[in-house]
C-alpha cells in the first residue's frame, strides 16, 4: 500500500513537472511566424517619411518666428540688475573684517 501510494505521488510530481515543458510553445518558432506575417521594412518606412517632410526646411521656419537676440535683450532690460550697485550696498551694510575677527576669536577659544 505504501509502495502504490508512493508511485502514485511520484507520477503525480513527473507529471506536474514534464508536463508543462512538453505543452509549452516553441517561441522562437511563433517570433519567427510574427516577423515573416508583419515583415515591416523599417528602414522603408523612414526614407518614404523623409521624402514627405523637408525638414531643413522647417527647422528654418522655427528658428525664423523667434528672434533670439532680441528675446534675451527684452529680458535683460526688463530684469536690468545692476549687480555691482547691489555688491556696493552689501559691503555697506557688514563690516567683514569685524566679522572675521570675531569668528577667529571664537575659533581661537574653542
Amino acid at each position: 500500500m505504501k509502495r502504490t501510494a508512493l508511485f502514485m505521488l511520484t507520477t503525480a510530481i513527473a507529471a506536474t513537472i514534464i508536463a508543462p515543458a512538453l505543452a509549452a510553445p516553441n517561441f522562437r518558432h511563433l517570433r519567427e511566424a510574427n516577423l515573416e506575417k508583419s515583415a515591416v521594412d523599417f528602414e522603408q518606412l523612414r526614407e518614404e517619411n523623409r521624402d514627405k517632410v523637408d525638414f531643413r526646411k522647417l527647422r528654418e521656419e522655427r528658428l525664423n518666428k523667434v528672434d533670439f537676440r532680441q528675446l534675451r535683450e527684452a529680458n535683460l532690460e526688463k530684469s536690468a540688475v545692476d549687480f555691482e550697485q547691489l555688491r556696493e550696498e552689501n559691503r555697506d551694510k557688514v563690516d567683514f573684517r569685524k566679522l572675521r575677527e570675531e569668528r577667529l576669536n571664537k575659533a581661537d577659544l574653542a
